[in-house]
């Protein structure tokens, strides 16, 4: 009876703090939708739970704005983020199975050499690249942002880490026998059994992108290859006392609607790493 009752009172603490989280975690969704209904009249009154009846007014001001091209930023990012998620995990992928399958004298010294890059941070090589990519003529363009995103030491030992517990070299022994070429074998045996790690990442890859504000300041100057983080930022104005701020709410939250689309298509793979079972050698 002591034991059942010590597992009940757990269960029910364990729901009350998992329930705190969850308010904690969509409370501040709900406020960004709130504002996102009020005007900026509303919002220099004070907080209020209750919504207001100026969403599609916003979204009018924001959309219609001719110094802030908002489908187009959306846009930019749509394209920057899908090609970093889709470079950045397939790459780190395929240098993991390299570094997970392959024997070469050099093995150990490739991977502490990407992971010594890993702790190095952005803006120690941010001028290095600047220079890098107005030499070769991408300044100003969507591709410094997509390309870098090829080289990833912190997916790749995510990826690497799963290797180790998802796939027995056997397996890729087996398919060597059975006359399967080397990308035949990533690409058609590989890559099904890190569906679940490559969600994850996929996912973290593509947030982090969409919310990058560093490098595409640093390598963007047309308005019409802004990112949302960017053109967020502009919606500020320069005059800090005549800027809308309910604008900024609605371009807020209109910008992370992509962010939630991407993690309820990828969530499932997510759902079924948990029960995935490897086969161990």
């Amino acid at each position: 009876m002591k034991s059942k009752k010590t597992k009940v009172v757990s269960s029910v603490i364990a729901h009350l703090v998992l329930i705190l989280l969850s308010f904690l975690c969509l409370f501040f969704f709900y406020i960004l939708i709130i504002n996102a209904t009020r005007s900026h009249a509303d919002l220099q009154k004070g907080f209020s739970f209750l919504p207001g009846k100026y969403l599609l007014t916003n979204l009018k001001n924001v959309a219609n704005d001719g110094t802030f091209p908002m489908v187009r930023g959306i846009f930019n990012s749509v394209i920057v983020s899908t090609c970093c998620a889709a470079l950045c995990t397939y790459f780190s992928s395929l240098t993991a199975y390299g570094l997970y399958v392959y024997d070469f004298k050099l093995k150990k010294v490739a991977f502490t050499f990407i992971m010594a890059i890993l702790v190095m941070p952005t803006q120690v090589t941010a001028m290095g690249f600047l220079r890098l990519i107005t030499n070769m003529g991408m300044y100003d363009s969507l591709l410094p942002l997509i390309i870098p995103s090829i080289a990833s030491p912190a997916v790749f030992y995510f990826m690497y880490s799963y290797l180790q517990s998802s796939l027995p070299i056997s397996l890729v022994e087996a398919a060597r026998i059975d006359s399967c070429g080397e990308f035949g074998i990533f690409n058609r045996i590989v890559l099904p059994i890190m569906k679940p790690a490559i969600a994850v990442q996929a996912i973290f890859t593509f947030v982090g992108s969409w919310n990058n504000y560093f490098v595409p300041a640093l390598v963007i100057q047309s308005k019409n290859k802004m990112t949302v983080p960017i053109l967020i930022a502009t919606l500020r104005g320069a005059d800090y006392m005549n800027f809308d701020s309910a604008k900024i709410y609605t371009m807020i939250m209109v910008a992370i609607v992509p962010i939630v689309l991407i993690y309820l298509l990828l969530s499932k793979y997510i759902i079924a790493g948990v029960t995935l079972g490897g086969v161990k050698e």
